[in-house]
């Protein structure tokens, strides 16, 4: 069987379908190469926003036209929450956010005979972790593995803990054995991700928190640089900043995730701390992470947020100096609490805002990469282009530099320069 799969959302969905390509080759399928006609076509499709629902409905309506004889198939959190939909929009077989495996199997059976069907979860009755095999995307030199799924924080403006469930963790051991595993393939560098990472560990005996499953990682493979998904600023404390700091390999790059510089509009999301909570974890970062990156995700036009507010954010992506920032207007999701909420802002004022705080991450990325002028980063390198070389240091920004034969190599470079949102440098080691 040969197969087209594509990938929307975040980087949990991008483990999962490096999960389920690897179950396809395991029963002996592969990817379509460019020309061939595909027998069957995976849409791993996302919901975290109105935009992302849009975009997955469209993606499995453009991919149903494109290939009217192939079998289609859906999973993730967009069919889990609208099932119906994507039977509208052609999907042969609805799957949601567990049952990978029985997804492929039901894939198999529908070339073989014709027949589809739909299998949804039920988020809030599941306890047990699904295990899938971690690994990496198609083309990719970094590895992924999901440590954590669901979520429980229940924001104001997300709807993912209704698709997601309850939180669901992988036991330390075997993430440890996991890594093991891929460091032994030659993979250099390891994502650790899930929907909520922050809450690793809670439902499991004797509560191991992410610091001790990150401490496990790092002692099975010491060889592997390990880069964390997205964080929750409350978790990060004294200890949490010792322990990542002693294991050596962790990346210097951290993504916290803020959603809004004003308390006031923090509260209206359900955020579980305020800014001076925040800054505290920026400044332990820096104490213990020297020159490390810090991103964010914020979103503006938040309903009944004022001008007042927005300023407040401003000067708080200001105050902190974000080495990324990524900015997104307040989307409406239905089902949500805040999709409910009174003072809604019109559209015209939402992209203002977003323009307005786009304008200050540029400034403070600048300023980043600026600072790193004169510094040597270790760079994990992933695709060439021109005789030059390019990948991500450890502070998660892309570096060029010339050489040959790069691809997955970690080299030290001298960083000479900054052209664009690139650092550019001289390689100064040989491969380690």
């Amino acid at each position: 069987m040969k197969y087209i799969i594509y990938t929307l959302g975040c980087k949990v969905n991008q483990y999962e379908t490096q999960a389920i390509e690897t179950l396809l080759g395991e029963h002996g399928h592969r990817a379509c190469a460019a020309g061939e006609t595909a027998d069957a076509v995976i849409v791993n499709t996302c919901a975290v926003t109105a935009e992302a629902g849009r975009k997955s409905r469209q993606a499995i309506h453009r991919l149903r036209e494109e290939n009217p004889n192939a079998i289609v198939a859906v999973s993730g959190c967009y069919s889990q929450l609208s099932p119906d939909t994507a039977e509208k929009l052609g999907a042969d077989i609805i799957y949601g956010t567990a049952d990978r495996v029985k997804l492929v199997e039901a894939i198999e059976r529908a070339v073989q005979t014709g027949e589809g069907g739909q299998s949804m979860d039920k988020p809030f009755e599941r306890r047990i972790f699904e295990e899938l095999p971690a690994g990496a995307v198609s083309g990719h030199t970094r590895a992924l593995l999901k440590i954590q799924d669901g979520c429980v924080n229940f924001c104001t403006y997300c709807i993912i803990p209704y698709t997601r469930g309850r939180v669901r963790s992988l036991p330390p051991e075997i993430a440890a054995k996991q890594a093991s595993e891929l460091e032994k393939k030659g993979y250099r560098e390891l994502v650790i991700t899930g929907i909520e990472i922050a809450s690793y560990g809670v439902d499991l005996e004797g509560k191991p928190d992410l610091a001790d499953v990150v401490t496990e990682i790092a002692t099975a493979a010491p060889n592997l640089r390990l880069r964390l998904g997205s964080l929750e600023p409350s978790i990060i404390d004294e200890r949490f900043c010792a322990r990542l700091a002693e294991c050596g390999s962790v990346c210097r790059h951290f993504h916290l995730s803020l959603q809004s510089g004003c308390d006031e509009t923090l509260k209206a999301m359900n955020r579980k701390y305020d800014t001076a909570r925040f800054f505290k974890a920026v400044e332990l970062l820096r104490r213990y992470f020297p020159g490390c990156g810090l991103t964010c995700d914020v979103i503006v036009g938040f309903p009944g947020e004022s001008e007042e507010n927005q300023q407040s954010t401003l000067a708080f992506l200001e105050k902190v100096g974000f080495s990324d920032a990524h900015i997104f207007p307040y989307s409406r999701r239905p089902g949500t609490p805040a999709d409910k909420m009174e003072n809604q802002l019109d559209r015209a004022t939402k992209a203002k805002r977003a323009k307005q705080a786009k304008a200050v991450a540029e400034r403070t990325r600048t300023a980043y990469l600026e600072s790193a002028v004169g510094t040597t980063l270790p760079v994990l390198f992933e695709t060439e282009e021109n005789g030059a070389w390019q990948g991500h240091s450890d502070t998660y920004v892309l570096v060029r530099a010339e050489g040959e034969n790069l691809r997955g190599e970690l080299r030290d470079v001298y960083i000479t320069g900054v052209s664009g949102e690139i650092l550019v440098g001289k390689i100064i080691d040989s491969a380690k």
